[in-house]
């Protein structure tokens, strides 16, 4: 008779999402479960008032060109339901700001991008976007001029979970931002996971999120 779940604490990622994908499953239309991180940083200059989706940070290593797409459309909505973030602009990122950088690494960012585009075309998305570049103004202008994400992004979709596992836990740990999740998306029930370096605070603010999510 649950309505949703709060696991993590004492136990892996992986023990947590198994039986998730087992039992729940994934939502209609959705392939990749993922986890976002809301970050809530000092900089209330930056992001939506110093608030950040950071996605995926927890599940898929290495997701190909759709699944980052559907990470990218999932954290969208994430940003509206639990972070109350209205508008969500999202940055595709990358080691190159539109074409700065020739890889097969760029190729798959630039690939999700035109995917999310089709298929998202509400949503305000640009991509591939280097992190200064998504996140300061001046920066942001000069590398994309005439975008509307760059130098605003207030969702960072990362290319691949060790970038976004490394980046938001240094964001936390030097930056002394408040790291709430991960939440994880794309399941057909709310299902979240806490990390088991959490604090009491941490579990609290999880309990909280899962409760808001149940429809």
């Amino acid at each position: 008779d649950a309505d949703g779940e709060v696991s993590g604490a004492e136990h892996t990622t992986a023990d947590t999402v198994r039986p998730a994908l087992q039992i729940v499953r994934t939502s209609p239309g959705i392939s990749v479960v993922s986890g976002a991180m809301v970050m809530i940083t000092k900089r209330k200059d930056l992001g939506h008032n110093g608030i950040f989706i950071f996605a995926d940070v927890a599940i898929s290593p290495d997701p190909t060109a759709e699944q980052i797409a559907e990470i990218a459309i999932c954290s969208a909505e994430t940003a509206k339901t639990i972070a109350e973030i209205t508008i969500p602009k999202i940055a595709m990122l990358s080691f190159s700001t539109k074409g700065s950088a020739k890889h097969n690494m760029v190729d798959k960012i630039v690939k999700a991008t035109a995917i999310v585009r089709e298929r998202r075309p509400d949503l305000e998305i640009d991509g591939e976007l280097q992190a200064d570049a998504a996140i300061i103004e001046e920066v942001g202008q000069r590398k994309s001029p005439g975008s509307k994400v760059a130098g605003h992004a207030n969702v960072l979709i990362f290319p691949d979970l060790q970038s976004g596992n490394i980046s938001y836990k240094l964001v936390e740990r030097l930056g002394e931002a408040e790291a709430i999740g991960p939440i994880l998306q794309g399941l057909g029930a709310p299902i979240n996971d806490l990390s088991r370096g959490c604090s009491v605070d941490d579990i609290v603010n999880l309990i909280i999120i899962t409760a808001n999510q149940v429809k």
